[in-house]
């Protein structure tokens, strides 16, 4: 597929398969930059609510590096057979159970595990790790190691009160789980999912109390590593407001003044 240049950058116009990032194994055959492009390796960063998921979809798709999301390893992992979890996964997951944070040396054990994917030629996004500055300062040194550099942290930031507002008017299907947005994406019938038929409703995490609740615990735990990528030119704030295209075409823009 001819790459596309935009903003100076160039896009890949695909998606990767990260099949090798979920199951722990070793890459086949990696990726590849867009010719005259680059790889960008980067960490992704952001709030409940702040349409991080759809950015990462965009600029995996686009761009072209690994999506590489621990969450979607820990979900993996849950119906995964014995026989195919690696030592640090059965670790995570024994925390897990136990209803107890994953601490930090075992998701860092899970990441040095996939190594491999860090050194894809193609780049990587980095969404979920890491979470904690011990954690940041663990990845720094792998990628010392492995003679690679971080290319930047982007940081999608919205004020709270519209957080709250994309949040709590999400409704859940409670068949079939599709989510619908009573402003945004309302259904055909309130109340109702178009898919199925089901029953909509608000998840607890969704109504507002709630939902301060965890900004309050992202704002607390993210903000020690928010400074510590400042204090390394590292951070790239991002402005979540507008449609997912035009935060996209920010991020382009913030991307190509640090090339």
């Amino acid at each position: 597929m001819k790459p596309v240049r935009q903003n100076g950058i160039f896009f890949m116009a695909q998606k990767r398969d990260n099949s090798a990032w979920i199951k722990g194994g070793a890459i086949s055959g990696g990726g590849a930059p867009p010719s005259g492009g680059r790889a960008w390796r980067l960490i992704l960063l952001g709030a409940p609510g702040v349409g991080k998921g759809t950015q990462a979809d965009l600029l995996c798709e686009r761009l072209g590096p690994l999506h590489l999301s621990t969450g979607d390893v820990f979900r993996a992992a849950k119906s995964a057979p014995a026989s195919e979890r690696t030592p640090a996964i059965e670790r995570a997951l024994g925390y897990m159970q136990r209803g107890e944070l994953v601490p930090d040396e075992t998701v860092i054990d899970l990441v040095r595990e996939r190594v491999a994917c860090l050194r894809d030629a193609g780049g990587f996004l980095l969404d979920g790790f890491p979470r904690t500055v011990v954690q940041a300062e663990a990845l720094r040194q792998l990628m010392q190691a492995e003679q690679l550099t971080l290319d930047g942290v982007l940081d999608y930031e919205l004020p709270t009160a519209e957080v709250i507002q994309r949040l709590s008017g999400r409704r859940t299907c409670a068949g079939c789980k599709a989510v619908f947005h009573v402003v945004t994406l309302p259904p055909k019938r309130e109340g109702v999912c178009d898919h199925c038929g089901g029953q909509l409703y608000q998840r607890e995490d969704d109504r507002p109390e709630s939902i301060q609740v965890r900004l309050d615990a992202y704002a607390k735990s993210t903000l020690p590593l928010t400074e510590y990528y400042r204090k390394l030119d590292l951070l790239i704030p991002i402005s979540a407001t507008g449609s997912p295209e035009e935060i996209f075409q920010r991020t382009l823009e913030a991307l190509q003044a640090r090339v």
